[in-house]
């Protein structure tokens, strides 16, 4: 029997607030970023109608393009729009003007470009170091180890508010190496945090491994198909050249 969005949205938040009492966690600590990548304007307005207004997506023409329709609704309704895909730097000018968060921040050039571009903006956004804790070639981030000189080259750009770091856990249906990169990326938090920098979020887990990385602290999952449904495309899909 099909469900609506509303029973979809209630059960993956009881499933959350569950996952937290299970690790000793108030379920308040723990946001769920509803992924609505693939999905068109008509899911996202009855998401909105169930009080819903942040949504990540992986694209940065999904974006433009989903921003577009709404914008043009009158009055616009208010949605902050997340860019958690692997961000080219010549799209940044894009993600600039309309996202009110970036979670794929992992590279200096990236940094350099958005900061330019927000200040042309007169904005200032939210940002999450992406870091890769698993060696699978498909994943970005950035590499462990250079995690403390980007956060303090961050602090140049006054533009660019550091929030915490994101990561991608290995995809593999072994429990242990997936809790593994959640823990890695808790730890290199605690490590930051002991240098001087506040990183208080941490935005990790998915529909299927979600409760694991709430075990290991996140502040934040990422939820896409457990509530909006299956998508037509290919993981690939979602994985540009570098650039």
């Amino acid at each position: 029997m099909d469900t609506t969005l509303r029973e979809r949205w209630e059960t993956l938040r009881a499933r959350v607030d569950d996952a937290c009492r299970a690790a000793g966690r108030d379920p308040g600590e723990v946001r769920v970023l509803p992924v609505s990548k693939t999905f068109g304007p008509d899911l996202i307005r009855e998401a909105l109608d169930l009080g819903l207004h942040r949504f990540g997506e992986n694209k940065v023409q999904e974006i433009k393009d989903k921003a577009a329709v709404f914008g043009s609704q009158e009055p616009a309704p208010e949605i902050d729009w997340v860019m958690i895909g692997h961000l080219q730097t010549n799209k940044a000018g894009v993600v600039a003007r309309l996202a009110a968060e970036v979670q794929s921040l992992d590279r200096p050039k990236l940094a350099a470009a958005l900061d330019r571009h927000l200040r042309a903006e007169n904005r200032a956004i939210d940002v999450l170091v992406q870091i890769k804790t698993s060696d699978e070639p498909s994943k970005y981030g950035l590499e462990p180890d250079l995690l403390l000189p980007f956060l303090d080259e961050l602090a140049g750009y006054p533009t660019l508010r550091v929030r915490g770091l994101m990561t991608l856990a290995i995809n593999t249906t072994d429990p242990q190496r997936v809790r593994g990169c959640f823990a890695r990326l808790r730890r290199l938090r605690d490590t930051a945090a002991e240098a001087g920098h506040d990183l208080p979020r941490l935005s990790m887990g998915m529909s299927g491994d979600f409760a694991l990385a709430i075990t290991e602290g996140a502040t934040e999952v990422r939820i896409g198909t457990s509530l909006f449904g299956a998508r037509p495309y290919p993981d690939s899909y979602y994985w540009p050249e570098k650039n």
